[in-house]
């Protein structure tokens, strides 16, 4: 049931691991959190809270390191660097890891995204800049306001990169008008080390443009950790897949 590919990507100068589970189903892809690798949502269990839709056919998951998010917090990075490494990350996603999705998938199926913290970030982030192949993002306890990392230097790198900063501005274009028919789920507990309100900061952006969002505040027993995400995702999972 599980596989996992790696290759060298000459975008983000380094290899990068694509794992997947499941056979059949809607193609989901789960960032990690932070600087975590294909296989987190393996060794924290996510994977064993969605089994029942995988077993099922409902989903097939697929998760692959997060080489940007890793730059980030390991604070050895100029934060131009972790800018720029975010543009050419999306774009290894964009152009070598969705690919690689739909020729697993044997043809080009739209692909909902995910993700838990930063996770949650690339997986918005990612339905904002190319929605011509996401149609769902599920952001859960998400950080999408990576501005204060960038210690006052933020650039175009970093603009570009982050949906908070670009979306106020994004004139009438192609991709606005598929955003506008895509969807994005933004949910988060209310306990310790959450910060709600980058979820509602987005929502607003992200209704500003015209696209369809919901903002679920789940209660103060949800804390800013795993056990949630494995609450949360395959409730979502469930009711939208």
């Amino acid at each position: 049931m599980k596989e996992v590919s790696d290759w060298y990507s000459p975008r983000v100068e380094q290899n990068i691991r694509l794992a997947r589970w499941g056979h059949w189903g809607t193609p989901v892809l789960i960032f990690p959190t932070a600087g975590g690798d294909a296989e987190e949502i393996e060794r924290f269990l996510l994977i064993d809270a969605l089994a029942p839709l995988i077993s099922a056919g409902r989903i097939k998951v697929y998760s692959c390191d997060s080489i940007a998010g890793r730059a980030w917090t390991s604070r050895q990075h100029p934060p131009e660097y972790c800018a720029l490494l975010q543009n050419r990350y999306d774009e290894c996603v964009y152009r070598e890891v969705v690919p690689a999705i739909w020729q697993d998938c044997g043809g080009q199926i739209e692909i909902v995204t995910a993700g838990s913290s930063i996770g949650a970030f690339n997986a918005v982030a990612a339905l904002c800049r190319h929605p011509d192949v996401f149609r769902l993002a599920f952001g859960l306890s998400g950080t999408y306001d990576l501005e204060p990392k960038m210690h006052g230097q933020a650039n175009d790198e970093f603009y570009f990169g982050s949906p908070l900063h670009f979306l106020p501005n994004l004139g009438e274009s192609l991709q606005l008008e598929q955003l506008r028919q895509r969807f994005a789920v933004l949910a988060f507990g209310q306990g310790r080390w959450e910060d709600p309100e980058e979820s509602w900061r987005l929502a607003d952006v992200l209704g500003s443009k015209g696209v369809p969002n919901r903002v679920d505040p789940w209660g103060p027993e949800f804390d800013h950790d795993w056990p949630t995400w494995r609450v949360m995702m395959p409730k979502y999972f469930d009711e939208w897949l």
